[in-house]
């Protein structure tokens, strides 16, 4: 019977925690012993990310797009017109 009340008790969760001390996870120490001798900087929640490049206008890309859309059209007119009638 006693085999029994620890097999039950050993996947108790209501039991463990109700654990009065619970150790941090080793991530946990191995940052509080990092940022005891060299803190982080503040940063804020949502910080704004670096800055990529310039971007392109807008009409650029469209003019890109419009011209290769004009360049298959044209091949596909030419294909049929090698082909025969």
């Amino acid at each position: 019977m006693a085999e029994q009340d620890d097999w039950e008790r050993e996947f108790d969760h209501a039991w463990v925690n109700s654990a009065e001390h619970k150790e941090p996870s080793a991530r946990a120490r191995m940052l509080a012993a990092r940022w005891k001798e060299n803190p982080p900087e503040p940063a804020p929640f949502r910080a704004d990310p670096d800055p990529v490049g310039p971007r392109r206008s807008s009409w650029v890309s469209t003019a890109v797009v419009l011209g290769c859309v004009a360049a298959v059209i044209v091949l596909l007119g030419y294909a049929q017109l090698r082909s025969g009638y």
